[in-house]
């Protein structure tokens, strides 16, 4: 049995503590919120994040970086996307040399548009890649919290890292996979909460299943596009980091940035609803760095582009339908192969 931190005590975070309490390993929560560190310590449970779900007794929890991965043999970072500098570079000093670090996180830095492994050079440079893994995959929070089946997979380069995390995570109910792809692995995790947003305002203004199909099967295209452009391997969107977890995310109603995008079909203002709720919808930001990293890079990201007019520039969604049904003719596969 191992030691781990997992930072982050948000639904995701809170639900990779949990499973890992349950496997026998010794399991630490680092919360911001001191109040979400006590009840998970105090009650197991966290009534914020991960409503209604009982959590092991025996993991435990804290406010405290240094108490939380100060001894960790693997140290889980689970941020969101826009605090993952800040955190990181908060936790930097309390990893042991010799622990492996696991991402869990999903998004683009939107002031660098840097992926998350170009961020962790400037805040951990000590974390070399033989030590560095990702982890992706479809998975709601609360069903794995609660046991239900699911597989992910971690990316390393050369599988180094991944192939010593997988065996201190994998279990019947997570099965977890390898993989050398950590650019194309980090680039689904991403691209997959903007396409969501984009299926759940289809479904909010009943455009049907044949438009929420090409709208996922679109977005596939783009996620390849960008990943490819950015070096990854363009199999690697066909696997659980790609078309698993864009699925899950674009069609289960549990998922966040569907909601958002619903939201939005039904006229609520962008802004004004994500401040009302505690989670974050990562792809609220994500559609603003990935916009720009494509224009960056000069890959072609239409649907990207109409949900960061959207939800950035206030664009109505028929002008946003419009825009994109109007595009001129092209090929399937232009730009991936």
């Amino acid at each position: 049995m191992a030691k781990v931190g997992v930072v982050g005590g948000g639904a995701w975070g809170t639900a990779i503590a949990a499973h890992a309490t349950r496997l026998g390993h010794e399991t630490m929560l680092w919360a911001f919120e001191r109040e979400v560190a006590e009840e998970v310590r105090s009650e197991h449970r966290n009534s914020v994040f991960l409503p209604d779900v009982p959590l092991p007794p025996a993991l435990g929890a804290s406010s405290d970086p240094a108490e939380v991965v100060g001894r960790a043999e693997l140290v889980v970072l689970v941020p969101p996307s826009k605090h993952f500098r800040a955190v990181s570079t908060l936790v930097a000093p309390h990893v042991p040399a010799s622990a492996l670090v696991a991402v869990a996180s999903k998004g683009i830095e939107e002031s660098s548009l840097e992926l998350l492994s170009t961020v962790l050079r400037s805040t951990m440079p000590q974390v070399g890649p033989e030590r560095l893994a990702f982890l992706s995959g479809p998975t709601f929070a609360n069903e794995v919290a609660r046991e239900l089946p699911a597989d992910i997979v971690v990316a390393s380069e050369q599988m180094t890292a991944a192939r010593r995390i997988q065996p201190l995570l994998h279990a019947p109910r997570l099965r977890v996979y390898t993989s050398a792809d950590p650019i194309g692995v980090q680039v689904g995790g991403a691209i997959k909460n903007v396409i969501a947003v984009a299926t759940g305002a289809c479904d909010g203004l009943g455009l049907g299943n044949n438009a929420r199909a090409a709208l996922i099967t679109r977005g596939l295209a783009e996620m390849t596009r960008l990943g490819v452009a950015l070096g990854a391997n363009p199999l690697t969107f066909l696997g659980l980091a790609g078309v698993g977890d864009l699925v899950l995310t674009a069609t289960g109603d549990l998922s966040r940035n569907r909601t958002l995008g619903k939201q939005v079909a039904a006229g609520a203002d962008p802004a004004t609803y994500l401040a009302s709720k505690r989670s974050v919808a990562e792809g609220y930001f994500t559609s603003a760095a990935a916009w720009a990293l494509a224009q960056k890079l000069g890959v072609d990201m239409p649907i990207t582009e109409q949900v960061f007019r959207v939800l950035h520039e206030r664009r109505s969604l028929t002008d946003a339908f419009n825009a994109l049904v109007e595009r001129a003719r092209k090929d399937e596969l232009q730009g991936i192969a």
